[in-house]
């Protein structure tokens, strides 16, 4: 692996371990609630137990911060500062959070820490998988974006044993019996504030922002060859991308194109349909609940503790069959089969559930235990390589540099509004239905599978600035050439600090081309080339 190689994937995984934080926190409370010292800390008085509307609102507080942060917040900050830096500053939040809910003396402050966790998790994991596709080679672009929900299983998996851990100790440990597994995810976000500051920016947004030479520098630290061909399609995209966005001038101008252009506004309706199916697909339910509906069948906390250790064990595994196969086999196929895995393994729970009766005392045998915990690991095995992983990748890849950031912000809260809404009944739709709420979640995957059939198109291998083609949209880097052409025959590539309007577009932005052909190297590049056939073509009146 050369030193570019290198650069790209530690760059690919420093971005990419924001998802730990979101794979530790819903996993630590899926594990916590389970913990007799944690539900006699936060329960009321003269309860048994936690009630189902505040788990409910436990849920729900994390993704109210989530959902405002993700859509109002941070692609301003993204546009404005690039990727990195709202990388770190969503984490910076993260930490404070983590350490309200830890030594939180009371429900009110709990919550309080999950809406600052949400505020945190908004900022970041939008930005998260956007720089990791925008720096990504177009062959392995499906790979890295993997790591995204790679590192989630990773967080789940920390949390899991961590909270096995704290369940099989003969300590008296009190209510650090549950603090612990919120504690030790400290040296994550730590890790990720520091190692985020030595990745190159993303070029693109680099290009965006009129910097074509810090670009180049940026790709030359994460690519071996056709640095020049990359940035020149880079330029003449976002040249013609910024020649649509010139009335930009208010914080909702790039939401309000993505539902007016026609192929934008398809784009938007598929990356709401995956990341909305994703959450009621029946994951986000279970990556919540799962100890809440083990407590109907296995009476030992402990023997669930474990369970949930395996299940973060496997997932692990499982996730990997998606780096292995997302740039092979292609994006659609992986949805497809994993719907149809997931909507099988979730039948069968169901139909479990209906035939084998409750016990007097309100529980199910221990074999329909085993055979339920089976299932769910079943549905792991087809979800976490396919709406798991696969759904971030499709989800940072299809937009283009001018809307990306708002295009995954869309996507991200809507996984957000999904689970919070879903998340917060579930316990009381659990409670009223039993095991029949499986029904829902199996037509849900049948929907879904439908849906990649008729509405995705496939991405794999496709560089991102042609991904606009596939949608029906024009080439923005064919249709850069002819802005760039347009300003050529103004200026003639004098290096005038202002370009006369065309098709009402004005900026000092090709002033960089004119710097990089005054460095040409001896055996001139791809970018020379590109430029140097865009000059002929004015001068000569085509």
């Amino acid at each position: 692996m050369t030193p570019q190689e290198r650069a790209a994937w530690f760059a690919a995984t420093a971005a990419a371990m924001v998802m730990a934080l979101a794979g530790y926190d819903a996993s630590t409370f899926n594990s916590i609630q389970g913990f007799e010292t944690f539900i006699n800390h936060f329960k009321e008085p003269g309860d048994d137990a936690i009630q189902p509307n505040i788990l409910g609102g436990i849920n729900t507080a994390y993704h109210v911060g989530a959902i405002v942060s993700g859509l109002l917040i941070s692609p301003t900050i993204s546009k404005k500062f690039g990727r990195k830096i709202p990388i770190q500053i969503g984490t910076s939040i993260v930490l404070i959070s983590v350490m309200i809910q830890t030594f939180a003396p009371n429900i009110v402050c709990f919550i309080a820490g999950r809406v600052l966790m949400g505020l945190g998790k908004g900022i970041s994991m939008n930005n998260g998988p956007t720089y990791i596709a925008e720096i990504a080679p177009a062959k392995i672009r499906g790979i890295m974006l993997s790591l995204w929900q790679l590192w989630y299983t990773i967080g789940a998996f920390i949390v899991y044993w961590a909270a096995y851990g704290a369940q099989r100790t003969t300590l008296d440990m009190g209510i650090w019996q549950w603090r612990i597994p919120l504690f030790v995810q400290i040296p994550i976000p730590v890790f990720i504030i520091v190692s985020i500051f030595f990745c190159p920016e993303s070029p693109r947004w680099l290009v965006e922002n009129d910097r074509v030479e810090d670009a180049r520098s940026a790709l030359t630290r994460v690519r071996n060859d056709q640095i020049d061909e990359e940035v020149a399609d880079i330029v003449t995209a976002v040249a013609y991308e910024k020649s649509t966005t010139k009335h930009w001038d208010k914080w909702w101008a790039p939401y309000w194109t993505l539902v007016r252009e026609p192929s934008l506004l398809r784009r938007t309706l598929v990356v709401i349909f995956i990341n909305v199916g994703q959450q009621i697909s029946g994951s986000s339910s279970l990556n919540a609940y799962t100890t809440l509906i083990y407590k109907s069948v296995f009476k030992s906390t402990e023997t669930i503790a474990l369970i949930n250790a395996l299940s973060g064990t496997c997932s692990i595994i499982f996730t990997l069959s998606c780096t292995l196969l997302v740039d092979r086999v292609g994006r659609r196929c992986i949805l497809m089969v994993g719907a149809a895995g997931m909507c099988i393994s979730l039948l069968v729970v169901a139909i479990l559930g209906m035939k084998v009766p409750e016990s007097a005392d309100g529980t199910r045998p221990y074999g329909m235990g085993v055979a339920v915990a089976a299932m769910f690991f079943l549905f792991i095995f087809f979800y976490k390589p396919s709406w798991g992983a696969t759904v971030w990748v499709y989800t940072s890849e299809i937009f283009s540099t001018d809307v990306r950031a708002h295009g995954v912000a869309i996507g991200a809260q809507s996984q957000s509004v999904a689970s919070t809404i879903l998340n917060q009944f579930f316990p009381t739709f659990l409670k009223n239905c039993g095991f029949y709420t499986f029904f829902f979640f199996v037509g849900v995957n049948a929907l879904l599978l439908v849906g990649v059939f008729f509405f995705l198109p496939e991405t794999k291998g496709v560089p991102l600035e042609e991904i606009d083609v596939l949608f029906g949209s024009v080439s923005h880097r064919e249709k850069g050439e002819d802005v760039l052409e347009g300003k050529m025959k103004t200026d003639n590539l004098e290096g005038e600090s202002t370009i006369v309007h065309h098709n009402g577009f004005t900026s000092n932005f090709y002033n960089p081309y004119s710097l990089l052909l005054s460095q040409r190297s001896p055996t001139g590049s791809d970018l020379e080339n590109s430029l140097h056939r865009l000059e002929s073509r004015s001068t000569s009146g085509e």
